[in-house]
């Protein structure tokens, strides 16, 4: 392809339930809720702080079981305090880790693809990243509350995590530099003050064969030291030939807890993969199978590294005062090469391009939170301040060739290039400072205001190297956030709020800036294990560019609009029947632009009017269900679990010019079963694509094709 740029649940009682840091509440804490087991006996912190009127009716981890259900009522978002989501003024997913193994989901894509407003896959087999737009956006990522940013060269790992939490739309105040279309909040697996071992093994379709662990326990009396090791070995191939997808994961935690007020966790982790980028596309005329490769055995590559240790502590100082502060270092490096189709004109043999690129990082980035509850009569306050600060030092350098044409009909592979000519050597340095402050105010339990603003400090310097040219550019962005939630009942809550977004910016480029209006209700019905909510939005970016991706021109677009409505429900309807359900609906606009230019086939420079257009992969329509039913074992019987999903994506434009085609508007169904064998033993079987239904999602120099029908069977063991 082109290059292209649990346990039982906390439960607040009739009482203020302040969206405690709502706008801020998305980040690190996220880690600390889940695995911080907040027990009776003291063992260990808990990671979601209230006011001092909030009650908490049971112990248990943030509130929710991820573990042994699907269904999440907090948000825990590292750091930035874990709040409840029925009094959360945004449109939120929790995708818990039951929801995750039960679905199979290897990749962030995959643990997406059941979210409202979310698209996922649009281009295809390209694995150098996990792709997904929100709301028409592109979307930033976070580890427990810290940034990981977009477009990484990475795509994470699904078992590190005991949830991933997707907040939808413009949020700046509550993350910083970001994109607009919303955040996905990694949780990180934590050790726990409880003995638990888990050991899997999962054979699959192209050769899968993958095995892994996750166990912990307590070090000390009274389990003030508590470790946990995660860890998978992974050896597969992709759908198309002369193809690998290895992988190497480890992580291993410490937490101490020495006093029912401090908390210190320390989190050290592993990756390694060893891939196959892509199958170098397939040509826009005609239909190909999917194991058709076009790129080059002997180049075809990509390889990732990274190292990372996180710290994460956690203090009370009573009487309301409490600190948290999350440190991370990570080393990254990454290269991957391939072939691609440069064009179709549909004559064969086609045109192909080689591209390679070496790239490498260290990060060190943290922040420090003070939050202050207090009461005043019929009002309760909240309120956060904090910094944050990031620095990132990265060297890149990419080379490009032509390659030899190919026929697809017949392929004949070349081999790699004698030499490849380099068009980047690129050294940037970044660094960022940010202060923010949050203020929430609960009157009769009922009304709860939020206000924040964030300022944030970017110096950037570019050693263009093969230019000998140094740049350096400073930005100065303030965000504001501010949001109205009135609690119509206990089950019931209402909100209108406003949000900004300031995206990552290049040098010389003014920051590209979002904002949305959003109105939402949330519904938690009592007496069940279930929350429904609904948003309508007006999320709009200004500043933003295009990319050719036949010719890699940038050009300026002033604005783009998205109108939608996001509907999601989530519900353990009895003991054996659950249900996640959702349905999106988006209406894209460029409202200001400059003509797009673009070289047509016979090699001209054109340029095309874009005004009113549609904007690229924002289908008007998507909607998703997923419906599990157990069969409750009888006699020698395990329990049987049987579940089917379905996924509706409608059509999209390919690009927001509108004159590359559209996609088809397709449904793609899902399988699970899984049986208990005994009580700590459970065989799985997952298919996704069950149908094998094949199309085109994603369309530049080349077609690009939704991953086809696999097959796994997981065999598991608790203990």
């Amino acid at each position: 392809m082109a290059p292209h740029a649990a346990a039982g649940k906390i439960r607040p009682r009739l009482r203020t339930l302040l969206t405690c840091f709502t706008a801020l509440s998305t980040v690190p804490f996220c880690a600390a809720a889940q695995d911080a087991l907040a027990q009776s006996s003291g063992t260990r912190i808990s990671p979601v702080f209230r006011l001092p009127e909030i009650t908490l009716e049971a112990t248990g981890v943030g509130g929710d079981d991820d573990a042994n259900s699907i269904v999440a009522h907090e948000l825990w978002v590292g750091g930035k305090v874990a709040t409840s989501l029925l009094d959360t003024p945004a449109s939120v997913s929790v995708i818990t880790q039951k929801e995750i193994e039960r679905r199979d989901a290897q990749t962030v894509e995959d643990v997406l693809q059941y979210s409202a407003g979310t698209i996922s896959d649009f281009y295809g087999t390209d694995d150098r990243n996990d792709y997904f737009q929100i709301r028409g956006f592109q979307a930033s990522t976070y580890r427990d509350g810290i940034t990981l940013g977009s477009m990484r060269g990475i795509r994470e790992e699904p078992l590190a995590y005991e949830r991933v939490e997707v907040i939808r739309g413009a949020n700046s105040t509550l993350f910083g530099i970001a994109d607009p279309g919303g955040s996905i909040n990694f949780v990180t697996k934590r050790p726990r003050a409880e003995r638990f071992s888990e050991v899997f093994a999962t054979a699959g379709s192209h050769n899968r064969k993958e095995v892994g662990f996750d166990f912990g326990d307590t070090l000390t009396p009274g389990s003030t030291l508590s470790y946990r090791f995660t860890g998978k070995l992974q050896d597969s191939e992709r759908e198309y030939d002369h193809s690998q997808d290895d992988e190497k994961f480890l992580m291993g935690g410490l937490t101490w807890q020495p006093s029912d007020a401090t908390s210190l966790s320390l989190v050290a982790d592993y990756l390694e993969r060893e891939a196959t980028p892509n199958s170098g596309g397939y040509p826009r005329h005609g239909d190909y199978d999917r194991d058709l490769f076009l790129g080059e055995p002997d180049f075809n590559y990509l390889n990732v590294e990274r190292k990372s240790v996180s710290l994460i502590a956690e203090h009370d100082f009573g009487g309301g005062l409490t600190f948290r502060s999350n440190l991370r270092y990570s080393r990254t490096a990454d290269d991957y090469g391939y072939v691609y189709i440069s064009g179709d004109d549909g004559e064969f043999p086609v045109p192909r391009d080689y591209i390679a690129s070496d790239s490498e990082a260290d990060e060190i980035t943290g922040d420090a939170i003070l939050q202050y509850d207090r009461s005043f009569g019929q009002v309760d306050s909240s309120t956060l301040v904090g910094i944050e600060y990031r620095d990132v030092s990265s060297e890149q350098s990419s080379y490009f060739a032509g390659a030899a044409p190919i026929d697809p009909r017949n392929p004949v592979h070349t081999g790699a290039p004698e030499s490849l000519s380099q068009y980047r050597n690129l050294q940037r340095d970044s660094t960022t400072k940010a202060v923010f402050l949050q203020q929430n105010l609960s009157f009769n339990d009922r009304i709860i205001a939020t206000l924040g603003a964030r300022h944030d400090w970017l110096d950037i310097r570019e050693n263009d190297r093969l230019n000998e040219v140094i740049s350096e550019d400073e930005f100065s962005e303030t965000s504001i956030r501010g949001a109205l939630t009135y609690k119509v009942t206990d089950e019931i809550s209402t909100y209108v709020s406003y949000a900004e977004s300031v995206a990552p910016p290049l040098l010389g480029v003014e920051p590209e800036r979002g904002e949305q209006y959003e109105i939402g209700v949330k519904y938690e019905p009592a007496g069940t294990n279930a929350l429904i909510s609904a948003a309508i939005y007006d999320l709009s970016k200004t500043n933003i560019t295009v990319v050719d991706l036949d010719t890699n021109e940038r050009s300026l677009v002033g604005k783009v609009r998205v109108r939608g409505l996001d509907i999601e429900a989530k519900a353990e309807i009895r003991d054996n029947i659950s249900l996640t359900a959702s349905y999106s609906y988006a209406s894209s606009k460029v409202v200001r632009s400059n003509p797009v230019r673009r070289i047509d086939d016979a090699g001209n420079p054109i340029q095309i009017d874009v005004v009113g257009n549609e904007m690229e992969t924002v289908p008007n329509h998507m909607a998703s269900l997923w419906l599990d039913y157990t069969l409750l074992g009888a006699g020698n019987r395990g329990d049987m679990t049987f579940g089917l999903g379905a996924r509706y994506v409608g059509s999209y434009y390919f690009a927001t010019t509108n004159d590359t085609g559209k996609s088809d508007a397709t449904i793609l169904l899902d399988a699970a079963y899984s049986y208990d064998l005994s009580q700590d033993t459970e065989l799985s079987v997952n298919i996704h694509n069950l149908l094998d239904e094949q199309h085109v999602v994603g369309r530049g120099s080349a077609d690009y094709y939704n991953p086809g029908r696999s097959v796994s069977a997981t065999l598991r063991h608790r203990w």
